[in-house]
């Protein structure tokens, strides 16, 4: 036997007791126990120690078979485990039955004033009264068994069983309380009343007609069930899903004109300057030409494609500050919020309160695994761009660790060198003493030195709007060719001559974080360099970055976010709502999820205002606050 440092279980008779007084007024109670020579103690001996635990002398003596469980330490030759869990073996011919031996066992979180033993104890007595079948409800899992047997399995299984598949069961019931929530709002909206959009096509049919590039047919899908929607008298409630680079900005210009023929208002809100800005100059290159009037909004600046003279703004595009703006709404009929999921739920139920019940419709360029989208989109329709447009240019992936930063200039400069730009990504702003992480403020100066000839520039979070703007505008006119810069251009920044995205320390970043960072380069027809620098230390890191090197499909990465991180941080607990799921783990199992979805929509068909003989669901449906109630929490 030795110590190792890990929990270890042993079987032994004790042979003497010893109660110790130390000093400053301490007690130690220890008891030697000798093996048996059938488990791991052999026939040596190891030493029992509990301090200030006098009253464990009734409890224990010379003559006792225990079961001891706990970490070993060698002091000076001899071995002793402190504070051990144990359990008392019953004399032979004993009836007595105990829930701490022979079987498998939980084991609870600690808390204050119960020791496991007692715990283990009460919830095995609770666990035994019939009137826990009181608990089961109405959905039942197909071959799940009872909610009793489910509890027990999951706290006292048998030795064959998985207490997985327990948990199982009470996460069916996890995700058919959402599914409920999310089909009784979905159901509530569809009831609403609403204004009947898109009858008018001229402006659609212009924008059609001007653009170089035909839509995919994806592009095309989405926009006709959007249209359908839009002429529909219930209010539009749409999620706009898609890989970066799969045109849902065009998607969303089509709505909005199709809102702005109907003679109604139309808003879009970003997460950040930098993206607002990003779609103003968008909308105002590819709309202005058709007359339509585009205002910018955000809390730094304010823009106009015209003059006021011409009316007020018909697209107005902003950030959060939309939220606050004063008389800029005077008809809100139709909404588009670009990456939903950087936005709290209350923010948009705030925009959507300055309109009349307007149409809505939210996209997201971080591609989304199936089962979150049932469970944080559950009650919006779904429409999916599963194709790029054509023109866009290849982008390799590849993981380097510890290159030769020689050999990493040399192939920024062969790229400059053929017109090419880059951007030169790093996790922090400036230095800091925790981390040995370089910054983009001091790789600035280094890169600044290793480009002679070329302009390197520099944007991060800490600079005020305008220096961004300005930087960025540098930028996409080629007046700067390399880009040192934070995640501050993660989203919406379209310069399509940038071919290379070097992301040092790659390791610091989420997959989804760098599959949208990868986003930025091959937008134009060359190709594209991503490439990943880490340190090689960590072989969970070396894993993750090996998924974005064997794949592009923004899908694919997401499963694979899903099974490494866990739901709780691929979108952001306390944006997503997630914060509160108990059985979380379950929400890679789609089909676990689709049959709670299925059982929800049965008993909604059957009884949709849980009046007859499902009235008992009616407790689990959470009525929503205020927005402005949410937003202040």
């Amino acid at each position: 036997m030795q110590a190792s440092g890990e929990p270890v279980c042993l079987r032994g008779l004790i042979s003497d007791t010893t109660n110790r007084r130390l000093g400053g007024g301490g007690r130690m109670f220890e008891a030697s126990v000798t093996g048996d020579g059938a488990n791991g103690l052999g026939h040596g001996r190891i030493t029992c120690r509990w301090f200030n635990m006098p009253f464990l002398s009734r409890m224990l003596a010379a003559g006792m078979e225990v079961v001891l469980y706990g970490k070993v330490k060698d002091v000076k030759g001899r071995l002793f485990i402190d504070h051990p869990e144990f359990e008392i073996l019953p004399e032979e011919g004993d009836a007595a039955h105990s829930v701490h031996l022979e079987r498998v066992v939980p084991i609870y979180r600690n808390i204050s004033g119960i020791p496991q033993r007692r715990l283990r104890e009460s919830m095995y007595e609770v666990l035994q009264r019939p009137e826990l079948s009181a608990f089961e409800w109405d959905a039942p899992l197909e071959g799940g068994g009872s909610k009793q047997d489910a509890y027990r399995r999951a706290h006292f299984p048998e030795p064959e069983e998985a207490p997985r598949d327990a948990l199982r069961r009470f996460a069916f019931d996890e995700f058919f309380r959402i599914q409920m929530n999310v089909l009784w709002r979905k159901s509530r909206h569809e009831r609403r009343a609403g204004r009947v959009l898109g009858r008018k096509t001229e402006l659609l049919t212009r924008f059609y007609q001007s653009l170089p590039f035909g839509f995919t047919e994806a592009q095309k899908r989405a926009v006709r069930e959007i249209l359908a929607d839009m002429r529909a008298p219930s209010p539009m409630n749409r999620l706009l899903q898609g890989d970066v680079g799969s045109g849902k900005t065009f998607v969303a210009m089509s709505a909005m004109l199709l809102a702005v023929d109907s003679g109604v208002q139309t808003a879009l809100m970003a997460p950040t300057q930098i993206l607002a800005e990003q779609h103003f100059l968008t909308f105002r290159r590819w709309l202005a030409p058709l007359g339509v009037r585009i205002a910018l909004r955000t809390g730094n600046r304010e823009d106009a494609s015209h003059l006021e003279i011409e009316g007020a703004p018909q697209m107005i595009i902003g950030t959060h500050a939309l939220l606050y703006s004063g008389g800029d709404f005077l008809d809100l009929g139709l909404i588009v919020i670009d990456e939903q999921h950087k936005f709290g739920v209350s923010q948009r139920a705030m925009l959507i309160d300055r309109g009349t019940v307007p149409d809505v419709l939210v996209m997201t360029a971080t591609p989304i695994p199936r089962t979150l989208t049932m469970t944080l989109y559950g009650d919006l329709d779904v429409s999916l761009l599963d194709e790029k447009p054509e023109g866009r240019g290849s982008v390799v992936t590849g993981v380097r660790s510890n290159p030769k930063q020689t050999d990493v200039t040399a192939f920024v400069r062969e790229q400059l060198d053929a017109g090419r730009q880059a951007y030169l990504v790093y996790p922090l702003v400036e230095d800091s003493d925790s981390l040995k992480v370089e910054s983009a403020t001091e790789a600035f100066e280094k890169w600044r030195k290793r480009l002679p000839g070329f302009a390197v520039g520099l944007i991060h979070g800490k600079l005020r709007p305008e220096e961004k703007e300005e930087v960025m505008r540098r930028f996409r006119d080629h007046q700067i060719h390399a880009l040192v810069a934070t995640t501050v251009i993660e989203v919406g920044v379209d310069v399509p001559n940038a071919s290379v995205m070097l992301l040092h320390h790659a390791e610091r970043f989420g997959l989804a974080q760098l599959h949208q960072l990868r986003g930025r380069i091959g937008r134009g027809g060359h190709k594209g360099y991503c490439v990943l620098l880490t340190d090689g230390k960590n072989p969970e890191a070396l894993e993750k970055l090996a998924v974005l090197e064997a794949s592009s499909d923004g899908f694919e990465v997401a499963e694979a976010d899903l099974r490494m991180r866990g739901p709780g941080d691929v979108l952001g607990t306390r944006q997503s709502g997630l914060g509160g799921l108990k059985f979380g783990d379950f929400l890679g199992d789609t089909s676990l999820l689709v049959d709670a979805r299925k059982l929800a929509e049965s008993v909604l068909a059957a009884d949709p205002e849980l009046s007859g003989r499902h009235q008992r669901l009616k407790a689990l449906i959470v009525s929503e606050p205020a927005a402005t109630e949410v937003f202040r929490d």
